[in-house]
């Protein structure tokens, strides 16, 4: 529906309304339905096809890319790029914001306290990086700070990532945490909004709920956290066999990982 489309309809519905509380007409803020379609195209746009890489791409060549890449004030102030850990035909891609001090010093991702728990949160339902999941992040090299990567950042990263799904093709995208999720959706609504329900990026079903430095920092969210990886263990079981019996065990348990 493009803007006019939707114009037209907002002032059908307004004349209805005011119809059936009694006929008065009231003055109402017209929205504005040309950003509204512009943003619409935007994610359609940003979750459209997979971004190919160059004839003979591979995960070494986007992890030596990565390794050199200067395109944004991260790579002034890194230890050690961050492209990614995990096999080449994962049953999951987990994907979060940005490397922290850990991950900078070992270029590796989520090896930190986020990161062990991040690894009970998969064990629970039968995932292992070193298994049948790949883990990378949306920026490859850490923010100063630990602060969220900047919009900029995001966007000289993007095409590593995308072209990391292309040659992955995960059977499910896991986004831990708001930024990740918004920055392959193209969307601003909040993680509380985005999780529990699935979504699709580039034809693959996404799935996001909360980054786990979010539950060491808040245990109130360990609960509807766990609620999101009992829908991935359910999603890939439903699908070709899922990711193994083990995961059963755990979600029977009805405790979130981590708990004990």
């Amino acid at each position: 529906m493009n803007a006019e489309e939707r114009r037209e309809a907002w002032r059908s519905l307004t004349v209805i309304e005011d119809w059936l509380r009694g006929g008065i007409r009231k003055e109402r803020i017209e929205p504005d339905f040309e950003s509204a379609a512009k943003a619409a195209a935007g994610r359609a746009a940003a979750s459209a096809a997979f971004v190919e890489g160059p004839a003979g791409d591979s995960l070494e060549a986007v992890a030596a890319e990565v390794a050199a890449c200067t395109l944004c004030r991260l790579a002034g102030t890194r230890k050690k790029a961050v492209p990614g850990q995990g096999v080449a035909a994962p049953l999951v891609m987990v994907i979060g914001e940005g490397p922290g001090a850990e991950e900078d010093a070992q270029g590796l991702p989520f090896v930190g306290p986020a990161g062990k728990l991040l690894d009970k949160m998969l064990a629970a339902v039968d995932l292992e990086r070193d298994r049948n999941c790949f883990i990378a992040n949306v920026v490859k090299c850490r923010p100063p700070g630990n602060r969220d990567p900047a919009p900029d950042e995001q966007a000289a990263c993007l095409a590593y990532l995308r072209r990391q799904i292309a040659l992955l093709r995960p059977r499910v995208l896991l986004c831990v945490g708001r930024v990740a999720a918004q920055s392959l959706l193209g969307t601003k609504e909040g993680i509380n909004a985005l999780r529990g329900r699935w979504l699709r990026y580039a034809g693959l079903p996404l799935l996001a709920t909360f980054h786990p430095s979010a539950l060491l920092r808040d245990e109130s969210l360990k609960r509807p956290a766990w609620e999101d990886l009992k829908m991935l263990r359910s999603f890939l079981a439903e699908t070709s066999g899922g990711a193994g019996a083990a995961g059963a065990s755990g979600a029977e348990s009805g405790k979130p990982p981590g708990d004990g």
